[in-house]
């Protein structure tokens, strides 16, 4: 049975985009900033911002919010028909102090199918030194894991070093070109043995 391993913000959930809409449009009724055009992660210079300023909202919805946001459709119905023919991980970069909430989140909405959450933290004012635990080196540890699926294109370089399939979920903010829906039905033919990794460049775009 194969082991993937899945990125919870922005793949597993629309954290990104809730966070915008749904936190801070409603404090900042003048930023006109679609979700669409986030280009960049993180995105406090498309919002003339500091980057503190974006960290601390961002931080403010998990705690007041999070629990409102829903699964991506697309997702949750995958797992419906085919979650059961895998293992699942979830590997998640969020602050330590804040990781309950992520864990509590993926429990209500996934619990049917995940055994295992896991944190590479964020970097906070909170005495946790991120680079201590990179999603790299927790998988080298780990030694498991046939696929992991991340919206950061950093992450996915770094996992394809250790000889781990990757699939580069699509956001606004990575070079992927497909439809939700695509990347999925790219996920079962890399799941069924289909070896199209050499054909398939970072964008998830076959050549």
């Amino acid at each position: 049975m194969k082991t993937i391993i899945w990125d919870i913000d922005d793949v597993l959930n629309d954290l990104m985009r809730d966070w915008l809409e749904l936190h801070w449009k409603k404090k900042h009724p003048d930023c006109d900033v679609l979700y669409d055009e986030i280009v960049e992660n993180p995105p406090h210079r498309l919002l003339n911002i500091s980057f503190e300023d974006y960290i601390h909202s961002l931080d403010e919805f998990r705690v007041e919010k999070s629990s409102f946001m829903q699964p991506v459709p697309e997702i949750k119905e995958w797992f419906r028909i085919n979650g059961k023919n895998f293992r699942h991980i979830a590997l998640t970069a969020t602050p330590m102090s804040l990781a309950t909430h992520s864990a509590a989140w993926l429990f209500k909405h996934f619990h049917l199918w995940f055994r295992s959450f896991n944190v590479a933290p964020s970097p906070r004012e909170d005495g946790v030194d991120p680079s201590k635990t990179t999603k790299k080196n927790f998988l080298e540890w780990l030694g498991k894991g046939d696929i992991i699926i991340d919206d950061n294109p950093f992450n996915i370089r770094e996992v394809r070093d250790i000889g781990i399939e990757t699939l580069l979920f699509p956001r606004p903010w990575n070079s992927s070109k497909l439809s939700i829906k695509e990347a999925l039905e790219l996920l079962n033919e890399l799941l069924q043995g289909i070896k199209v990794t050499e054909n398939v460049n970072e964008t998830g775009i076959r050549s």
